[in-house]
């Protein structure tokens, strides 16, 4: 099965994030915005996962010990880059106590899976199609962003099934920080 590890984000987060995508749809450009149930903050995409490497995956996750922290919506940002955008995202800061968590989990789990890319700490919005006027688009992502504030209490073994509808999200496991 398709596993992730991710932070679930608090209803009122997902509203403004939401809201936020609605200001970012724009005639210059083809978004694929992701559902407003299915945004959170991606740690580590395990993959196909079979079902005796899930429960050593299990089992690690459970001795993981981190303390809860705090994180504010950054601002908007896109990957790879602004002369070829393929994905439109928040940061969060303060970005390192979130990479702390996420190297800490990809420590547990690296002799399981590979690590091939570098991570950073982001709420993906959408994935961008086609941009028809790049100049315009640029200028609609320049959004001032509220300082909205979240616990990070928790984070989750996810499963990931893909339909025609787009991805469906299931909880394997909650694992809680301190």
């Amino acid at each position: 099965m398709r596993c992730f590890i991710a932070i679930e984000l608090p209803r009122e987060i997902k509203d403004y994030l939401f809201d936020l995508q609605s200001k970012i749809r724009s005639r210059d450009a083809k978004i694929n915005f992701v559902a407003k149930s299915r945004l959170h903050c991606t740690l580590n995409f395990l993959g196909n996962v079979d079902d005796n490497l899930l429960k050593d995956v299990k089992e690690r996750l459970s001795k993981l010990k981190f303390k809860k922290f705090k994180v504010n919506l950054e601002n908007v940002g896109v990957f790879p880059n602004e002369d070829s955008i393929r994905v439109i995202w928040i940061g969060l800061k303060p970005a390192n106590k979130v990479i702390e968590l996420q190297q800490k989990i990809d420590g547990e789990l690296l002799d399981l899976f590979k690590k091939d890319q570098e991570f950073n700490a982001h709420l993906t919005l959408g994935r961008v199609k086609v941009v028809r006027d790049k100049k315009k688009f640029l200028e609609k992502l320049k959004l001032e962003i509220e300082n909205k504030e979240f616990e990070i209490n928790e984070f989750k073994l996810m499963k990931s099934v893909l339909s025609k509808d787009g991805p469906k999200y299931f909880e394997i496991e909650k694992y809680t920080l301190n």
